[in-house]
């Protein structure tokens, strides 16, 4: 994706947000749910206010720091080599938030929405679009599997994000597929677990038996 789009594709997310959340204000509840249980029961409450315009505020944030990384990388560590993943992966987390921000005020105005599978599965489906977008992220600090033992080695790097590219793909369709047969929670939460230590540990091991041959 070129930069251009990229940034159209972010102001028009973002100006989304913002038309939804001055649309539904008046028909929206003094109190607004912003956390919720494994159950899917709601367990925080914000006020109308803060709830309806805190996440497009948080995702024009989020945009402008997006913006301002490629300017921040210092060299040998820069996003240009590939910067149109980076830029989907930027439209693909905003659009994630834009997402969240939309079920979270149908949650406000009907009660029985079952957030937690809403949630979930659209979490999921982000880890299967990055899944298929992590083989072509270089070495940096801001996007990726940033470990000690990556950010020391592109050997390491490359393969490391190789298999986290597998992996992502694997859990976002199989952690979609659960939420969607209605599943346990700790299915998901398994499967996020993997995400989390298999590139870890896999990354420290390859680098170990890379440093024990003088390769790194």
């Amino acid at each position: 994706m070129k930069t251009r789009a990229m940034l159209l594709c972010g102001l028009l997310l973002v100006a989304a947000m913002l038309a939804y959340s001055l649309w539904l204000y008046p028909s929206l509840p003094d109190r607004i749910p912003t956390h919720w249980n494994w159950k899917g029961e709601a367990d925080g409450w914000s006020s109308r206010l803060f709830g309806t315009f805190f996440l497009p505020g948080m995702s024009a944030g989020m945009f402008l720091l997006f913006l301002a990384l490629p300017w921040l990388s210092p060299k040998g560590f820069q996003i240009e080599p590939f910067r149109s993943t980076y830029n989907l992966i930027v439209v693909l987390v905003l659009a994630l938030m834009a997402y969240i921000h939309v079920v979270t005020l149908q949650a406000a105005l009907h009660p029985r929405l079952d957030v937690s599978r809403a949630l979930i599965g659209g979490i999921f489906l982000l880890f299967g679009g990055i899944g298929l977008l992590l083989g072509r992220v270089k070495r940096n600090f801001w996007v990726g599997v940033r470990t000690p033992w990556t950010l020391a080695s592109d050997i390491v790097w490359d393969k490391t994000h190789h298999l986290s590219a597998r992996l992502y793909s694997l859990a976002g369709v199989l952690g979609a597929t659960a939420v969607w047969l209605g599943m346990s929670p700790v299915v998901c939460f398994a499967l996020f677990l993997i995400l989390v230590f298999v590139p870890v540990v896999y990354s420290l091991v390859l680098y170990k038996q890379l440093e024990k041959r003088g390769m790194v």
